[in-house]
């Protein structure tokens, strides 16, 4: 019994679903929100991702995963999509997609890089551009529960006008500090000079090694091998640092 409850649950999260355009949102130049609607959608984690599946009418299809950015809960979902250049499934859906149109989804993926309510230990975010999408996650789970677990949120960009979520972040939630990283461009009278994510980035604005965090990380392969790497040299078990990374194929 007990096997086949975990082979139904597992053949759920590999069905294909239906999700309907209900909604988008610009937030900056390159990145849309994309908000689905998915009658049979079981709800997720927070950091969890799905499957994107689109199919044209040649029957040519292609897929890629993405992050949820939403709390979790049925029916409804958010996916932040940043256009690549060079990306053959991003710049559709971040500037062609519709209110109305459909798409093919299956999930939710992941078990391991993701946070539930229930965690007590303090909790630091490292995020590295479009990065900070599941980690957007576990900060709307984190409210929407009431949680009171203390968060603390490093967010590396290349600019101001780069930035995710910027209302929602600047209005901010008891509990939870964020710190922004530029690595090009930095807003005038900023204190740090612009440029990439270094140690004492972590030292000053994470939290101590001796507090035992758990410490999620996510972006690009370099910045999550480095910061990740970073947070262990200082101090930080290698088992409370989780890592999300994205790169190498072109989305």
């Amino acid at each position: 019994m007990a096997r086949a409850t975990v082979q139904g649950r597992l053949g759920e999260r590999l069905r294909w679903r239906t999700a309907e355009v209900v909604g988008r949102r610009s937030e900056y130049a390159e990145a849309t929100t994309l908000m689905l609607k998915v009658p049979d959608w079981p709800g997720h984690l927070a950091g969890q991702h799905v499957d994107v599946r689109l199919t044209a009418e040649d029957g040519y299809s292609t897929q890629r995963s993405y992050s949820v950015a939403s709390t979790p809960e049925p029916g409804h979902l958010e996916l932040t999509v940043q256009s690549l250049p060079d990306g053959e499934v991003s710049p559709y859906l971040a500037h062609d997609m519709a209110v109305g149109d459909l798409l093919e989804l299956r999930g939710p993926v992941g078990g391991w890089f993701v946070w539930r309510p229930e965690q007590e230990e303090p909790v630091l975010l490292v995020a590295g551009g479009s990065g900070l999408v599941p980690l957007m996650s576990m900060i709307r789970a984190r409210g929407s529960s009431g949680g009171r677990t203390p968060f603390r949120l490093l967010y590396s960009l290349r600019s101001p006008a780069h930035g995710l979520y910027a209302k929602e972040l600047r209005e901010g939630l008891p509990g939870l500090d964020v710190t922004y990283l530029y690595t090009r461009e930095a807003p005038e009278g900023a204190k740090r000079e612009p440029g990439r994510i270094v140690p004492s980035d972590l030292v000053e604005h994470g939290w101590p090694a001796e507090f035992a965090p758990t410490c999620y990380v996510c972006g690009p392969t370099a910045f999550a091998e480095k910061a990740s790497a970073y947070l262990v040299l200082l101090g930080h078990s290698p088992e409370r640092v989780r890592v999300e990374r994205f790169g190498g194929t072109g989305e």
